[in-house]
């Protein structure tokens, strides 16, 4: 665990990174018992950083969907920081600097968009409160 610390300490915003990891699973013990709980997993992305109020997630933005008005629908894959194996950066800074700050506004403000006046701007959304 101190490794992939360490890993995740060298990634930064805008990052193309592979992240290896274990799924969690459920299964029968007639379907292989200990053969079968450990599900590996490979899932690439832009690194928007490790966030999580609870539990600690890696954050990877996979599909980014950019509207006019300069903010992002973002298809993203959360990693339990803690079920994380491996975490490298294949590529530093593949996304610009400004470009990967305005996916993870968009990402922190949960895509809700409402009208004002004429003026359109994304409002937080709230979750479980």
């Amino acid at each position: 665990m101190k490794e992939v610390a360490k890993q995740v300490r060298g990634l930064s915003l805008g990052d193309l990174v592979r992240v290896e990891w274990f799924d969690a699973s459920i299964g029968k013990s007639l379907s292989g018992g200990l053969n079968g709980i450990d599900v590996p997993v490979v899932s690439w992305g832009i690194f928007l950083g490790v966030l999580g109020s609870k539990n600690r997630h890696i954050i990877l933005a996979q599909n980014c969907f950019r509207y006019a008005d300069g903010f992002y629908d973002i298809d993203y894959t959360a990693v339990p920081l803690a079920w994380t194996a491996n975490a490298i950066a294949i590529a530093k800074a593949h996304v610009p600097a400004e470009e990967a700050k305005q996916l993870l506004n968009s990402f922190l403000v949960g895509g809700k968009r409402t009208s004002i006046k004429g003026k359109k701007h994304q409002q937080k959304a709230v979750n479980h409160e």
